[in-house]
């Protein structure tokens, strides 16, 4: 029996060493992939075949990087050491001779130290032995002498910030990160319509990839001019994207285009003596996947859900990127909104994470993220939702640092007022609108910087930095003050557009009035109040961007106005798939007609028909009729408050850390299971709920306790 259990003891050890062998991944400096990989990325975009990179500074990555760990052997190990780039190893600070790719480390407590200098790529290392493996527990540093962890322990100097090792999922050693490409899918067109040297080919609805030419044969030129619209495919001059091709060749061949477009049209057009068998694409696409759902009683909500889905599928890349078409670039104010879809539909953090690094970059700090003022300030929120949905707390201790520079650039950039005003090199972006002002001290920024402020505070509380909790806490508070003691206007009931030369304005938009709502920055009377003076008042001017739009419905959901945004949604999205969209807009005003629709910034396509903002729809109806929202990070704690909104029923799944919460609504009953956390299900009814205990917490609202791992079927009877 005993040598039995020896043996049984045998197994499972050497099952366990097996198991962390296969732990071993790439690793690098944290955030320098995520630059370099966005680099690569954002640098693709052409425009008529000509190279058109972005207009921001662009960071890159350290060159020389330093990692090490110390590990406690029971007996000698061979490991192998894989590098992007030139290296060499240290066993006790010893080197080994050459550029080793098998080291042996004896048994007994030892450092293992690799440098690794690399230019055109990131710097990384993958270590692999029984034991002796590479992940981010490993100590970084780009010889600022500064040795980096989680824990924040150090070596060689004392120091204040602390990090960890950077890596994704790259666990191949023959893989190293620099040849990371997203997969590919072959497909054939839906249509193709042909005369003699024309071809239209169709591939049935918005897409995104490489053009395959099969069978090409002859000498002369292939012209290809891609198409979101058909009008632009077979616009010659004014199609945004192209290919040229110069072909002599005597026996077929096949030709890959060599970069990803997007498109639903395809013009081939050849001249001399070209042939060409067939066309088809790559499609290129991020391996997500979903989780979140949504499926109701309206046929039309339930299409407008799915080609929001598809639109979003279709926006996120390697990052959340803004539109497939134009611009192909990370742009902050575009990824925030799609973070907070993400949440409701994959619940990708690595992607969101990636995104929020590759916007911020490095220190020092000399211009706005993307140069845009509010899309500073769109980073910073983003971090707040970031923690609220997930409870990640390691990626606020590690890049603390970098917010607190970021923000510390804000202030300094402040007017003698303690308010941000557009500076030479400010761009202040609010929204695509005619006539907008951006002059003075714009309300909306210093709402915006109130609540990044805000997020400041929180983040310092995390790591530790009890200073900074205290000093931005008394900033936002002092910001709220000045907000509402400078631009609410008791006469027009909202807060103004602007202050100019220390007075009001007369003008009232709706940003900073429906920001604050869902800030809960006003008063229950102040919310009445804005909600008939600015959101539902045809008066104010309206907005006709996908992107604002977001906002406003989500200021009157918060106000209970589901039935109201309902109506809007089939309209406005309604309104684009009834003009035939496969893919939601960067824009949509109903009173243009045919091709005045495709047209944008001077150009007769200039417009994105496939925009990330443009999915909306995903968020509002997981966090507003499907009613689920975190109220603790990582969904510790949550509330659930359905609200049918006109359907009679509806039904779809939220992801969480931990799993799915699944919700059915009709008018009678309620259906609720969930993995995660604790939860609040709060209930409007004529009558008290049954199936569960309630709580009646005003007239007909009743709340009721849902904890993870149970199934609820509650009835009860629809306001």
């Amino acid at each position: 029996m005993k040598q039995k259990n020896n043996f049984l003891i045998l197994i499972f050890v050497l099952a366990s060493l097996t198991s962390q062998a296969q732990k071993a991944t790439w690793i690098w400096y944290p955030g320098d992939y995520e630059i370099w990989l966005s680099n690569q990325m954002q640098n693709r975009r052409t425009d008529r075949g000509t190279f058109f990179p972005v207009f921001w500074k662009v960071d890159s990555h350290y060159v020389l990087i330093d990692f090490h760990k110390e590990f406690t052997l029971t007996q000698p190990e061979e490991v192998s050491i894989y590098a992007e780039g030139k290296y060499n190893v240290k066993l006790d600070g010893q080197p080994f001779e050459g550029t080793p790719k098998t080291i042996t480390v004896p048994a007994g407590k030892h450092k293992i130290n690799v440098k690794v200098f690399c230019q055109e790529n990131v710097p990384a290392i993958y270590v692999k032995g029984k034991t002796v493996t590479s992940d981010n527990t490993w100590l970084v540093t780009f010889e600022d002498k500064e040795w980096i962890d989680e824990t924040g322990k150090t070596s060689d100097i004392t120091a204040t910030k602390w990090l960890q090792a950077g890596s994704w999922n790259f666990n191949d050693a023959a893989k190293p990160p620099s040849t990371f490409k997203l997969p590919v899918i072959p497909m054939k067109p839906a249509a193709v319509e042909k005369t003699q040297n024309n071809r239209l080919i169709d591939f049935g609805k918005e897409t995104f990839g490489f053009i395959k030419l099969h069978g090409i044969k002859g000498k002369g030129n292939i012209n290809l001019y891609y198409g979101e619209s058909k009008n632009e495919a077979l616009s010659e001059k004014g199609a945004v994207t192209i290919d040229k091709l110069q072909i002599a060749s005597a026996a077929k061949k096949d030709s890959v285009m060599p970069l990803s477009k997007a498109f639903r049209y395809v013009n081939m057009v050849t001249e001399g003596t070209i042939t060409v068998d067939s066309v088809s694409m790559l499609y290129e696409y991020a391996d997500v996947k979903k989780r979140g759902g949504f499926r109701c009683s309206d046929n039309e909500i339930n299409r407008i859900y799915d080609v929001a889905e598809y639109t979003f599928h279709l926006n996120t890349r390697e990052f959340f990127i803004d539109g497939i078409k134009r611009d192909r670039w990370v742009w902050s104010g575009d990824a925030y909104q799609s973070y907070l879809m993400n949440y409701y539909l994959y619940f990708d953090k690595e992607t969101v994470s990636r995104t929020m690094l590759a916007l911020r970059g490095k220190d020092p700090v000399t211009g706005h993220i993307n140069t845009i003022m509010d899309y500073t300030f769109y980073w910073f929120l983003g971090i707040y939702d970031y923690y609220l949905y997930t409870g990640d707390k390691t990626f606020i201790t590690q890049f603390y640092p970098r917010m607190q520079s970021l923000m510390e650039y804000c202030l300094g950039r402040r007017n003698k007022d303690g308010l941000m005003e557009g500076m030479s090199g400010d761009w202040i972006f609010i929204d695509w609108a005619d006539k907008l002002s951006k002059k003075g001290e714009v309300s909306f920024e210093q709402l915006l910087l109130c609540r990044s402020m805000e997020t400041m505070a929180l983040c310092a509380a995390i790591a530790n930095e009890k200073s900074d909790v205290t000093k931005y806490k008394q900033l936002a508070s002092e910001l709220k003050s000045k907000l509402f003691s400078i631009y609410w206007n008791e006469n027009k009931q909202a807060l103004v557009h602007s202050r100019v030369d220390g007075k009001q304005t007369e003008n009232v938009t709706r940003y900073a009035n429906m920001f604050s709502i869902f800030f809960n920055y006003f008063t229950p009377q102040q919310k009445d109040a804005v909600k008939k003076s600015v959101l539902l008042n045809n008066n104010i001017q309206k907005i006709t961007t996908p992107y604002m739009r977001f906002y406003e419905l989500e200021a009157l959901c918060a106000m209970g106005e589901q039935s109201y945004v309902l109506k809007e949604m089939k309209d406005y999205w309604g309104g684009m798939l009834q003009l035939g969209a496969t893919s939601f807009w960067e824009e949509y005003n109903p009173t243009k007609k045919g091709a005045e629709h495709y047209a944008m910034y001077g150009r007769e396509f200039g417009k994105s028909l496939c925009h990330a903002w443009g999915a909306s729809p995903i968020y509002l109806l997981g966090k507003y009729y499907l009613g689920v929202s975190p109220t603790t990070p990582g969904y510790e704690t949550y509330s659930i408050q359905p609200s049918l909104g006109g359907l009679e029923w509806m039904e779809g799944k939220v992801p969480t850390p931990a799993g799915d919460i699944e919700v059915y609504c009709n008018k009678k009953e309620i259906k609720i299971t969930s993995p995660v956390g604790t939860g609040i299900l709060i209930v409007k009814s004529k009558v008290k709920p049954t199936g569960a205990e309630s709580v009646l917490k005003m007239e007909n609202v009743y709340e009721i306790k849902i904890e993870h791992g149970k199934g609820y079927k509650i009835g009860y009877e629809a306001l």
